[in-house]
């Protein structure tokens, strides 16, 4: 709709006037600003949503009545769904208006306490890690992986290589946002075999060459295995000029190889399953680096000055994403603000401070191997698969098929993933190691 002058009414923001926008069609050689878009005809809007109107009492026990269909199911899932308890002060304290309302922490002078709050965070992710740079603006795992593949490549610009190793067990979601990150940069993806859940050191040392950029490898992998060579795999990508990235999560970072010792280059990963729980979706992702690679790192980091009475101060600095600086400059277009994750991460870490951590770390472990020796004492069971030592989750075959399986548990009451035909995944931690009992007990009616 266009005023008398000529000019639409409406949002400011698209001040265009009839004129202007038939102009800007004919350069372009269309005839409607609809043929610029493809959308099918089954999704396209067209001015009906065909919902009933409602009062908010209808509307509140219709949506009761929907959420009440929901199976309650304990979880035994893994495979990044890793739900530990996260305590009530973790929901209490972040939930302050001061941190809830915050978007990014852009003016120092009203959010120095936000601020300090995520550079201990940055803190320990160094502390866990032994590398020190660590940032705080991933979206999560996958998207963390996807970008120290770009790093690394902008590291090697100029030369030959344009390859990334990753192993043959990798998370489906992961490989497909790496997938969706590197094929605007001219880059391929390559797969190492896997040797009994780890990697096969061997057949790695015979595919890495003058053309890879980076072997990225897991500790504990997707199917939880503890990965035992990280040092020699390491040694491989850095004989042949690649960096070396690695996989982990947070509590797993607590009691497993530091990978500053073992060669990592960049460490990526999970840092959400401690302060959100299993979020589906939600969540917060570790990069952590070398300092040599600082103006390489995507996104922000906050770091720590005086201001000009000489005390402490804290501001985000180094952000290098291209709202900040020029584009062609620019590391990422990543625009996230994981900033209140990061928080709530930050808070369970203090609350359980590191004998505490190392101890949920521990026990991921311990409950792990219990549970697998319970499931293998079952008929028609062996559990764990693989010959390793574990980390919260691990692979059982069954005799009888998986999904079946998998359905008939559901239907009493436990949630678990079938990978394929014969072969199901467990993940214990302390948020549902007390339904353990009942679980065995389900799962040999099952099986």
């Amino acid at each position: 709709m266009t005023a008398g002058n000529g000019r639409r009414v409406g949002s400011p923001y698209a001040p265009h006037t009839d004129a202007d926008e038939a102009a800007m069609l004919d350069a372009i050689g269309v005839d409607s600003v609809e043929d610029l878009f493809d959308i099918p005809a089954d999704v396209r809007f067209d001015d009906e949503f065909g919902i009933d109107s409602t009062d908010e009492r209808e509307l509140r026990q219709s949506l009761a009545d929907l959420f009440a269909r929901n199976e309650e199911l304990t979880e035994f899932l893994g495979r990044g769904h890793h739900a530990h308890y996260v305590p009530a002060l973790v929901d209490d304290l972040s939930r302050r208006s001061e941190f809830l309302t915050s978007y990014t922490q852009y003016q120092p002078e009203i959010a120095q306490g936000f601020l300090q709050v995520l550079f201990e965070y940055q803190s320990m992710l160094v502390e866990l890690t032994g590398l020190p740079v660590a940032n705080c603006s991933m979206y999560d795992a996958a998207t963390a992986l996807a970008e120290a593949a770009l790093l690394a490549n902008r590291l090697r610009r100029g030369a030959s290589g344009h390859r990334v190793l990753v192993p043959e067990h990798l998370h489906e979601g992961r490989l497909g946002v790496l997938e969706n990150y590197l094929d605007g940069a001219d880059m391929e993806i390559g797969e190492y075999p896997m040797d009994d859940g780890a990697v096969d050191v061997d057949a790695l040392s015979d595919l890495v060459d003058d053309e890879t950029v980076m072997v990225y490898a897991e500790s504990p992998t997707v199917r939880g295995v503890i990965e035992e060579r990280l040092a020699d795999i390491g040694d491989i990508a850095h004989e042949n000029d690649a960096l070396f990235c690695l996989g982990s999560d947070v509590v797993a970072l607590s009691l497993l190889q530091e990978p500053a010792s073992v060669g990592a280059d960049v460490v990526v990963g999970e840092a959400g399953a401690l302060g959100i729980g299993s979020a589906y979706g939600m969540g917060l992702g570790i990069f952590a680096t070398r300092e040599e690679y600082l103006r390489q790192v995507p996104g922000r980091l906050v770091g720590v000055s005086e201001d000009s009475e000489d005390m402490r101060a804290f501001t985000l600095t180094l952000q290098t994403r291209e709202q900040h600086i020029r584009k062609e400059r620019a590391t990422s277009n990543i625009c996230t603000n994981q900033a209140w994750v990061a928080l709530r991460t930050a808070m369970h870490i203090a609350w359980l401070g590191p004998d505490r951590l190392v101890g949920v770390a521990k026990d991921a472990v311990t409950e792990a191997r219990d549970l697998a020796e319970r499931l293998d004492d079952l008929s028609g069971v062996k559990a764990p698969v693989h010959d390793r030592h574990h980390f919260r989750e691990f692979v059982v075959y069954t005799d009888q098929p998986a999904p079946a399986i998998t359905n008939d548990l559901a239907g009493r009451g436990f949630a678990v993933h079938a990978l394929d035909d014969h072969h199901i995944q467990v993940c214990i931690t302390e948020a549902n190691a007390d339904a353990a009992d009942e679980f065995v007990a389900a799962f040999e009616e099952v099986a």
